[in-house]
């Protein structure tokens, strides 16, 4: 599944039919989940064999089973992991954080030894914990971990934007290797600066939703995106 050789455009959806609408517009690649009033669960295996069977693109499978950054049910979350991996998942966003707010390694490299090499994604756990540096360098020999999904502050890419760019700045060091996917608040007028930057993945949610939630993905919304992206 080839990916573009431009910024990489990732777009949540929900159902088959969000992923073909992000698709036809010009996504890159699509993060699945379920539950957006927990702000993204993992969805259930008929889901993800639908979407699969609908679009060609790229697909990541959430790995989470309650709102926050606690992994609660370790073996629940392994056990899916494997029913996912089993009907073809072949890559995810998982992160979790323990209660002092570092990276909560029992549970992600348990996970991650059952993903067994596959590509995943560090999601936004990492903008509420409590030494983004410490985490990345406790992260960064776990196999698979290719990007961190962060708006720089729990608060958003308004408020983390000045870290956003000295991350980008820090490319190549130890526990920066992994790419930076921007998303949480993020709006097309933050795209310039992060791009001039070297920043080159974003994420989308509300984004390619002008309906919210509870309506699906606009093909008018993600193309202004991919245009956006490709100017």
């Amino acid at each position: 599944m080839s990916e573009r050789k431009t910024a990489l455009l990732e777009v949540i959806a929900l159902n088959a039919e969000d992923a073909i609408a992000a698709q036809t517009a010009g996504a890159d690649r699509l993060e699945l989940v379920t539950d957006m009033a927990a702000d993204g669960l993992t969805p259930q295996v008929r889901t993800f064999t639908a979407i699969r069977a609908c679009v060609d693109i790229s697909l990541r499978v959430m790995l989470r089973l309650r709102d926050g950054f606690a992994a609660g049910d370790v073996d629940t979350l392994v056990r899916l992991a494997g029913e996912l991996r089993t009907a073809g998942a072949d890559e995810f966003v998982l992160g979790f954080l323990d209660e002092h707010g570092g990276p909560d390694l029992t549970a992600v490299e348990r996970i991650v030894a059952e993903l067994d090499g596959c590509r995943w994604t560090f999601h936004r756990a990492i903008d509420r914990s409590a030494d983004r540096d410490a985490l990345r360098k406790q992260l960064a020999d776990l196999p698979g971990l290719d990007a961190y999904l962060t708006a720089g502050s729990a608060a958003g890419v308004d408020d983390g934007l000045p870290t956003l760019l000295a991350e980008a700045a820090r490319r190549g060091e130890p526990g920066y290797e992994p790419r930076i996917m921007v998303g949480g608040g993020l709006r097309l007028d933050h795209v310039p600066h992060l791009r001039a930057a070297g920043i080159d993945a974003f994420h989308i949610g509300g984004a390619s939703r002008p309906g919210g939630w509870t309506g699906p993905v606009s093909v008018e919304a993600v193309r202004e995106w991919r245009d956006a992206l490709d100017a």
